[in-house]
């Protein structure tokens, strides 16, 4: 069970706007780049911290961690 109190983070004004001119498919193709931006510096993390590590155990902790967040 997740205990963490929830986070709610809200666009300023200006990024709404911004938002708001970006089609459908704009949108959803910036949250694919923001996804895999997140995975590329969780990678990059996890091999900092575990330079010993395998690569299935980088890649299972970099699903962890982005899936889930940090433990």
């Amino acid at each position: 069970m997740n205990t963490r109190p929830l986070r709610i983070e809200v666009v300023d004004d200006q990024m709404a706007e911004v938002l708001r001119g970006k089609t459908p498919a704009e949108r959803v193709a910036m949250i694919g780049s923001a996804n895999r931006t997140a995975r590329v510096l969780a990678e990059a993390g996890v091999r900092h911290h575990h330079p010993d590590w395998q690569e299935s155990q980088i890649r299972e902790e970099v699903i962890k961690r982005v899936c889930r967040g940090p433990s």
